[in-house]
């Protein structure tokens, strides 16, 4: 039952990641936010990675390309085009868009891993990026014609097939690696790439945002619940209830992230949010649950 609390715990501070990120989008560029989010994390983190050193550079070593892809994919690339995506679409948007996921890897894993697929997950695929579609276009379906898309949905729908690639490239991540021993060396490897990208376009490091105590707060929340918490919690979980249990629990990041939104940023509900809402849901339900309720009267 802990472990089931703690992939709550994991999906409601995604989901505060989420608002948050939406909260200081104007106060703040994308590649910085991520930057000094990640900064801070491995600042964190440092005690740990000096204590365990050795054990760290051989594992990087042995499985370096792997480490780096996840690095790159998981903690640099996402995140930031997350945050590029927040800054012109809503929280909500940005999480219903984000429940699309799961078919993501489903699509993913049959072109890469050549997982098969059934016809009624085929169906649900379908029903579900129509759910997306819908929602992108705020209900109005004649924005088609025109291929008027929010940049902001866009970027989320990129951040999302970022994850999906790390969601499914995580099947190979070696089992002797320990959660904190992975959480340490993705974390150092995408700071790596943050820090190219930040100093590229041409920003400076300064803690001048202390000054701005919304978005110093929200980056403290940012670093120890999302980042740390999130991550570990979900690693250890993860190895206890299995993926498949693990992964649905991320079908709850709507729900709170919509109860978020509302306190934080006086964002509300629409009609076309419930319509996208539901396709999405039955969408994952006919091609992940039907499926496998399916599997069990064969």
């Amino acid at each position: 039952m802990q472990y089931y609390i703690l992939l709550v715990l994991a999906v409601l501070f995604w989901s505060g990641n989420f608002v948050f990120g939406r909260l200081v989008s104007t106060s703040i560029e994308p590649t910085e936010l991520s930057f000094y989010r990640w900064f801070f994390v491995l600042v964190l983190l440092l005690p740990y990675i000096l204590i365990n050193i050795k054990r760290l550079t051989k594992a990087l070593r042995k499985d370096f390309l792997l480490l780096f892809l996840l690095g790159g994919v998981g903690v640099a690339g996402f995140n930031t085009f997350l945050y590029y995506g927040l800054q012109t679409t809503t929280a909500i948007n940005a999480l219903l868009i984000n429940s699309a996921i799961p078919i993501m890897i489903v699509v993913l894993s049959a072109i890469i891993l050549k997982v098969k697929i059934k016809a009624i997950q085929v169906f649900g695929i379908f029903v579900s990026t129509l759910g997306v579609i819908y929602l992108i276009v705020k209900g109005e379906l004649s924005i088609l014609s025109t291929l008027e898309f929010s940049k902001g949905d866009l970027w989320i729908l990129l951040a999302g097939l970022l994850w999906s690639l790390y969601s499914i490239f995580l099947k190979f991540k070696p089992k002797e690696l320990k959660a904190f021993d992975f959480l340490a060396i993705t974390t150092f490897i995408g700071v790596g790439f943050l820090t190219i990208a930040f100093y590229y376009q041409g920003y400076s490091f300064s803690v001048g945002f202390i000054e701005n105590k919304e978005l110093f707060y929200s980056l403290i929340y940012m670093v120890i619940f999302p980042s740390i918490l999130s991550f570990y919690f979900w690693n250890i979980s993860t190895v206890e209830v299995g993926a498949n249990k693990a992964g649905q629990f991320a079908h709850l990041m709507p729900i709170f992230g919509a109860v978020l939104a509302y306190i934080f940023l006086g964002e509300k509900l629409e009609f076309y949010h419930l319509v996208g809402v539901i396709l999405i849901a039955l969408g994952i339900y006919l091609s992940i649950f039907y499926l496998k309720k399916d599997k069990k009267s064969e």
